[in-house]
């Protein structure tokens, strides 16, 4: 929404630019939060302290060449995705952007070799009729629009996938990981937006000190690190492709909060059954992961 909000409502030009703010905001909580020995960065505090030292980027180099796939993939996912919102309406964003549970089935099996029962493709097959159904009505084709949306959810499938495979064999936890991504994407990022003279376009933006658009710009810093943390948890926790479904789920509850927040949703007899459909789905999911099926 905070996104939508700066890119959209205040027209700001440059998605690379609130990116680099949010890696930036992440790493200086992350830093001063394992200063301060609130946190660590690896499974065990003592490892961690003995491993990085007094280095200053707080963990081993190998480690940090070891996530240096993940940090990559974290970054086109952000850029893309970014992308992404800026020229489609909403309802056929959502509905591309939950056919990332296909993408993300095949990036397990071709990173992990991991494969899922015919139930689970299935519940996955009832989440995209939903999302068929629920967009029935905005099926506007637009190709630019389609192709980034498309590739914004090849790259989400990659970073999920590596997020299972590097979390699990790096000896990082979820800090540390979200630390190594923003020691390797912060650099290469500045570098990208400096390249692209996007510094002078931020610096000349009408609304860069306006009251408004810094609240936006905070806010969308804050919940970027909390989605980021809570999607590195429940991956390496769960599986790729269970962070992916609570994603969709999160769909149905953004709607009825805002139905009941702000109103003046119009009513859409196909919008609804697609809901429910895309809703029942992921019940079922996650009645067969409980269940081992």
């Amino acid at each position: 929404m905070f996104n939508k909000a700066a890119l959209s409502s205040y027209k700001f030009p440059c998605a690379n630019v609130i990116t680099l703010f949010q890696i930036i905001c992440s790493s200086t909580l992350l830093y001063a939060l394992r200063h301060w020995k609130i946190i660590s960065f690896t499974m065990g505090e003592s490892q961690s302290i003995s491993s990085s030292g007094k280095s200053i980027i707080l963990v081993p180099y190998k480690t940090l060449v070891q996530t240096l796939p993940l940090a990559i993939s974290y970054l086109l996912y952000m850029l893309v995705t970014m992308e992404s919102v800026r020229g489609i309406n909403v309802p056929m964003y959502t509905t591309l952007r939950r056919t990332t549970v296909v993408f993300t089935m095949i990036a397990e099996y071709l990173l992990t070799g991991q494969t899922h029962s015919l139930f689970v493709v299935g519940s996955v097959g009832m989440i995209i009729l939903g999302a068929v159904v629920a967009g029935a009505r905005d099926l506007s084709f637009d190709t630019y629009s389609y192709s980034v949306v498309f590739i914004a959810n090849i790259c989400t499938a990659i970073y999920l996938a590596s997020i299972a495979r590097i979390g699990k064999s790096s000896g990082l936890n979820t800090f540390g990981l979200m630390w190594c991504n923003g020691l390797i994407c912060g650099p290469l990022l500045l570098f990208w937006i400096i390249l692209r003279g996007d510094v002078e376009t931020t610096l000349n933006f009408r609304y860069l000190f306006s009251f408004g658009f810094q609240c936006v710009m905070l806010l969308s810093c804050i919940m970027a690190f909390l989605i980021n943390y809570f999607v590195f948890l429940n991956t390496t926790l769960n599986s790729a492709l269970t962070q992916t479904v609570c994603g969709n789920l999160k769909d149905v509850f953004s709607i009825a909060i805002g139905w009941f927040l702000f109103g003046g949703l119009p009513y859409d007899f196909l919008n609804v059954v697609g809901q429910s459909i895309g809703f029942l789905g992921s019940c079922f999911y996650a009645y067969c992961k409980l269940h081992g099926k």
